[in-house]
């Protein structure tokens, strides 16, 4: 695990409670696991990695963002989407991939709602040229896919094209 996503998983695991971690499971539903860290505590924590390890470019954003989301516990995958939303002028159309492993990997609409609306679509409003063509494309597949998220993410993008 990289420094910075070590400090993130620990700053997580410090600032949470084990009430808030039940309380979040019953009221996200999910699979995943909780540590039971707030929003508050999450949104902050990416701003002291900032802080921590400036000039993170778009490389760095994106292996921490993977990172983060590589491991099913809520409270990472939240910061991997508040680091995305964070950084969301650094990323391009190349990282569409990533983030339909995203989409499909959410397991919830607290992660998948702010993905899309957060991310994917600031993102695609972004491009221009060859690489919306291409960002066209994915989301024609997205509006195929048996993942309701990418389908959600497709409807949302059908109406920027």
């Amino acid at each position: 695990m990289s420094d910075a996503g070590e400090f993130v998983d620990a700053a997580l695991q410090l600032e949470a409670t084990w009430q808030r971690a039940l309380t979040d499971e019953a009221r996200i539903g999910s699979d995943l696991q909780f540590y039971g860290a707030s929003v508050g505590a999450v949104r902050g924590t990416i701003r002291a990695v900032a802080l921590r390890y400036p000039g993170l470019g778009h490389d760095e954003i994106a292996a921490l963002a993977s990172e983060l989301w590589s491991v099913p516990v809520y409270e990472r995958r939240l910061g991997a989407v508040v680091l995305l939303q964070t950084h969301v002028r650094l990323l391009d159309n190349s990282d569409l991939t990533r983030l339909e492993g995203f989409l499909r990997e959410a397991r919830s609409p607290a992660l998948a709602d702010p993905l899309i609306v957060d991310v994917i679509v600031p993102l695609f409003e972004a491009l221009d040229g060859a690489s919306r063509a291409r960002a066209n494309v994915a989301v024609q597949r997205w509006s195929l896919a048996s993942n309701p998220w990418l389908r959600q993410a497709a409807r949302h993008l059908v109406r920027l094209a």
